[in-house]
């Protein structure tokens, strides 16, 4: 009769934080691609929206969805001058 054991497969807590990397990485990949689809800069790169409307979207309330969480990551990278991070990974992933 064969033994059974009461032991689970070990797992490592590496995969989720690897997981969490990727999107993050794949999160700023997709901003840096982002242009605006609507309104009076239609068609720019968030990152190079003019900052006076990313502000006046921070006091309005940033849209729903993908488009507001990037939207807001921009206010951040503008308020700390961290654009350029945005803009280096819009050349090497071009």
């Amino acid at each position: 009769k064969p033994q059974t054991t009461n032991h689970k497969p070990q797992t490592t807590n590496h995969k989720p934080q690897t997981k969490i990397l990727e999107q993050n990485q794949q999160f700023l990949i997709d901003l840096a691609k982002m242009k605006m689809p609507f309104g009076k800069f239609k068609g720019s790169f968030l990152i190079d929206l003019p900052e006076h409307y990313i502000v006046w979207y921070k006091n309005k309330g940033f849209p729903n969805g993908k488009l507001g969480k990037q939207m807001e990551l921009v206010y951040e990278l503008q308020l700390n001058g961290l654009e350029d991070i945005v803009r280096k990974i819009q050349r090497d992933f071009s």
